[in-house]
């Protein structure tokens, strides 16, 4: 399992790299407008790939966000990763919020699934169905299953995943990113509530989004 940089998530560091040289070089030439352009969009690719640590809670029964975002939805419906009817938490990540997605639990990766699809803009219904996305199934240690599903949106193109089957996970530990802005939705176990509502604004890692009953 490859483990990111502190600061800025290591899939970021080409794209930083291109336009910071670019803007350089721009400026060299004497094109001062075209390098205040593609030097605003280095200081875009630094704030999109930061990766900043995170305050974990530790106490037991609680699950953490696996993502920074805006609560956009709460409503039961059929996990993609076991078929079950479960309660399911969608987080909508705009393009000027951190990217990296967190494990919400400790546990270990049962199976990963990815879809390919389209790429609607991330809020919308359809987009859990129609999107290009990427499951992860995690068993922590009572058993209970968690789906992390991550969606690509409108501008979002890529999705990263850093873990694999048979991967252990602690609670709030990085486990992939979308680029450029996107959607995750938590499946609940039938063992725990949400403790978040809609609309509530939500950090990975650090917001605590469920507890045990």
């Amino acid at each position: 399992m490859r483990s990111p940089s502190i600061g800025i998530s290591p899939e970021g560091f080409p794209c930083i790299g291109l336009t910071g040289l670019s803007a350089l070089v721009l400026a060299v030439l004497g094109w001062a407008v075209p390098a205040c352009v593609v030097l605003l969009l280095c200081w875009f690719s630094v704030g999109f790939f930061r990766d900043p640590e995170r305050v974990v809670p530790q106490a037991p029964g609680l699950a953490v966000s696996p993502a920074d975002g805006k609560v956009i939805r709460m409503a039961t419906k059929s996990d993609p990763m076991t078929g079950e009817e479960r309660l399911c938490v969608s987080i909508f990540m705009s393009i000027f919020q951190v990217h990296v997605n967190r494990a919400p639990v400790a546990g270990t990766v049962k199976a990963i699934k990815y879809w390919p699809g389209k790429f609607f803009n991330a809020s919308l219904d359809k987009a859990s169905t129609d999107n290009e996305r990427c499951g992860y199934l995690v068993v922590d240690e009572s058993e209970s299953p968690w789906s992390m599903i991550q969606i690509a949106g409108l501008i979002a193109r890529r999705i990263v995943c850093r873990t694999e089957e048979g991967d252990s996970l602690e609670r709030g530990q990085r486990y992939g990113l979308i680029r450029f802005g996107s959607c995750v939705e938590l499946y609940l176990p039938q063992s725990y509530r949400p403790t978040v509502q809609v609309g509530e604004y939500v950090l990975g890692g650090q917001s605590v989004i469920a507890e045990r009953k």
